[in-house]
């Protein structure tokens, strides 16, 4: 048997015959605990709050997506079509074709993004799950944002009064040598099919038409796009699958992922993650103070015992041992219960959703075990500090 495990277990249940004691070593766990547990708290909201922040993406942005290294479009040949169509590593894939025009309804006007895409985009990513009201694009027809849409006073299905895009010409000749009645501007007159609602950036960004449309409307050829989207068919096998594609679009395309396309907003959640952990950290770390006091408080009140062990023959090491072990346990079990408080707190918000951020939206949390692993292996080591700590007091003077 383990001699200073079994003495520290039997002083950790133990209690003092000074009520001062107990009440500063009833503190001190208190302490630990709600630290603890207000750490796991903070860490599960801010997972939910990633979560909920790249939700969107998963509706927007293809599983890989290949653009030009320079410029803003390439050209994808009928033959690198066929091949991507043949790759096992693929559910499908999609063309767009995207750039900056000029929107205008009824004397309002807005700066925004047109993206051509073709009847495989719904295939690769989810848009057609955030549409707020209407139908998803056809020849004729488009999808804006809800910001565009209250912007620019747009209805669906309003045929009398169209949105114009207008994007201007691509041209060699200065304007003198063009003439008076030269045309300046490529103009499309479409009708809105639905609108689209996700965060107030993106819904005063894009306008989704069809592919031949915005083709047309840019001047460009049949086999010029700004990009193409794909959708694994299965993740385990994506890097392979990446290569695959790289080798047949060739050395000029890029390759990017989900997260490589949100690469800001991926290092700005994580920065703000990290940054929130280690603010808790420092006050855990000052509670620390308070926890070495307390270990101290319970090795003056164990004096006369540590005597008699030390008359037994029990060296001064083995002495801080015990202690150093009954503080470990007292900071463990104080994490530990803190967690197991701090998750039947996240699990109540994720089945009854008690707190809202708005009159219909939940406050977003996120249980992960990697959040309890972070919460009790920084309780364990600022545990194993403060014992160190407190142990050490305990010396030959002590004893005699």
């Amino acid at each position: 048997m383990n001699f200073p495990l079994y003495i520290a277990k039997r002083y950790v249940r133990s209690k003092s015959k000074q009520s001062a004691v107990n009440i500063i070593n009833l503190v001190t766990f208190c302490v630990i605990v709600i630290g603890s547990a207000a750490l796991f708290i903070v860490l599960s909201g801010f997972s939910g709050l990633k979560t909920y922040s790249l939700s969107y993406t998963n509706s927007f942005d293809p599983d890989l997506k290949a653009l030009p290294v320079t410029g803003k479009f390439f050209h994808i040949s009928p033959e690198q079509e066929e091949k991507l169509s043949t790759l096992e590593g693929i559910t499908a894939y999609s063309k767009e074709l995207e750039d900056r025009v000029y929107l205008t309804h009824k004397q309002k006007d807005h700066i925004a993004y047109v993206k051509g895409v073709d009847t495989n985009y719904n295939n690769v990513t989810q848009i057609d799950s955030i549409l707020y009201i209407g139908t998803w694009i056809n020849e004729q027809q488009v999808v804006t944002g809800i910001g565009i849409a209250n912007l620019l006073g747009l209805s669906i299905n309003n045929v009398r009064s169209p949105l114009e895009i207008l994007v201007p010409r691509a041209g060699t000749q200065s304007l003198t040598q063009q003439g008076p009645n030269a045309k300046f501007f490529n103009t499309a007159r479409v009708v809105i099919s639905g609108v689209y609602a996700v965060e107030a950036d993106l819904d005063n960004k894009y306008v989704f038409a069809d592919l031949a449309l915005v083709q047309a409307l840019l001047d460009k050829e049949r086999s010029e796009v700004s990009g193409v989207n794909f959708k694994f068919s299965n993740s385990d096998t994506a890097e392979k699958t990446r290569e695959e594609i790289k080798a047949i679009l060739g050395k000029d395309i890029l390759l990017k992922n989900r997260k490589e396309l949100n690469s800001t907003l991926y290092r700005m959640l994580n920065t703000e993650n990290m940054a929130t952990y280690l603010i808790f950290t420092l006050v855990l770390i000052i509670a620390l103070f308070n926890v070495v006091g307390a270990f101290i408080m319970m090795i003056l009140d164990q004096q006369g015992n540590s005597k008699t062990l030390y008359s037994l023959g029990t060296s001064i090491r083995q002495l801080r041992r015990i202690y150093f072990i009954q503080g470990v346990i007292v900071t463990f079990l104080g994490g530990l219960i803190g967690v197991a408080l701090g998750s039947l707190l996240i699990w109540s918000q994720l089945l009854f959703e008690w707190l809202k951020i708005s009159g219909d939206l939940a406050y977003p949390v996120e249980y992960l075990w990697a959040n309890v692993l972070v919460v009790l292996a920084t309780i364990t080591v600022l545990g194993i500090i403060a014992s160190k700590i407190a142990s050490s007091r305990i010396n030959k003077a002590l004893l005699t």
